[in-house]
């Protein structure tokens, strides 16, 4: 799946980062989400998953798109 593809929730490339490197939530077209974040070793996820943390401004960001 492309970038292009993904619906932008959040980030709008102001503040400290640029346009593609800023934590951010995506939608895709089947309506689940892709989080995009500093990679995190909190603890080993199961094989095939990762972790990423996040702002907890980017979710309420998501979430105020979202109408939630």
């Amino acid at each position: 799946m492309a970038r292009e593809e993904l619906t932008r929730l959040t980030g709008s490339g102001n503040g400290n980062c640029n346009h593609d490197d800023c934590p951010n939530v995506y939608r895709t077209a089947t309506g689940s989400f892709l989080v995009q974040g500093e990679a995190s070793d909190a603890f080993k996820p199961a094989a095939g998953e990762g972790l990423v943390e996040i702002p907890e401004s980017v979710l309420k960001e998501a979430f105020r798109v979202l109408g939630w």
